[in-house]
């Protein structure tokens, strides 16, 4: 009896210590200095106030890899300043040149973000930094082997499906665009993915179907596939804990919209 109550007392102290640790952990990551990721909300303040952006470009563009990668040293931190600097990029840039959005494979494809010494495109920000070096057609179920070295510098571990709700690409059916602290990212994604699925979702538990965005559909393997979506609609109460309806992807609205932005209460004083 004496030994069980020893080992009793031996987890529970462990297990306070992992906590403390946590705790730590994260008091540490809101204490940190994150001053490129602090140029990127500017860079999207910018954009919704309709001001010129030029003086926060030439930072971020001559701030040097090394420098931009030691500080974002977490997926947290990677996530936050590349989602800004995508929104903010795109729209600053077609906010000059709407007709750019006419073709928008061109538009994505052509490199024209600098970023530490690099012009890079849209879709390497998207697909290749922020997603882990997915490739873009192939429904995030594969990962690029040939991910350039920069790539490999700046990309995040692995993909995670909430981004596909707070990117921005300039279309009506865009998820709307909040600003980012890398502190508090994870619950600014999960609640900017409450916020959109609530908003896109519709579930008929008569016909036992809901119908979705299609972004669920070109990036399933983020999600997981089909019961992975499922799952992501059960966590943000879009369906009942017990359901389990047929998928519906709707139509996609490319129209040209800028200027949709929402605020998130997650490190609401931060993201000023």
């Amino acid at each position: 009896m004496k030994m069980l109550t020893n080992i009793v007392l031996l987890f529970l102290a462990s297990l306070l210590a992992m906590c403390s640790s946590a705790e730590k952990s994260q008091q540490a990551s809101h204490n940190k200095s994150y001053p490129h990721v602090e140029l990127s909300k500017e860079l999207v303040r910018t954009a919704k106030e309709q001001q010129d952006a030029s003086e926060i470009m030439d930072k971020l563009a001559a701030v040097s890899a090394e420098e931009l990668s030691a500080e974002l040293d977490t997926d947290e931190a990677k996530k936050a300043f590349w989602i800004n600097v995508y929104n903010g990029s795109v729209q600053h840039i077609l906010m000059k040149q709407p007709e750019l959005f006419e073709d928008r494979g061109a538009f994505f494809k052509k490199d024209q973000v600098r970023i530490a010494g690099e012009i890079i495109s849209l879709d390497k920000i998207e697909h290749g930094i922020i997603r882990g070096s997915k490739i873009k057609w192939l429904l995030g179920l594969v990962s690029d082997p040939f991910a350039d070295k920069y790539e490999r510098t700046f990309r995040t571990d692995s993909a995670d499906g909430r981004i596909h709700f707070a990117l921005n690409c300039g279309a009506k059916s865009c998820p709307y665009i909040a600003i980012y602290n890398a502190p508090y990212m994870n619950e600014q994604l999960d609640e900017i993915a409450r916020q959109f699925l609530n908003r896109t979702s519709t579930y008929e538990p008569d016909e036992e179907k809901v119908f979705v965005t299609s972004l669920f559909s070109w990036f399933r393997g983020d999600f997981g596939g089909k019961s992975g979506i499922r799952d992501f609609l059960r966590k943000y109460d879009v369906i009942p804990e017990e359901a389990d309806p047929s998928l519906s992807f709707q139509d996609y609205d490319w129209t040209l919209e800028l200027g949709n932005y929402t605020d998130l209460s997650a490190g609401k004083t931060a993201a000023k």
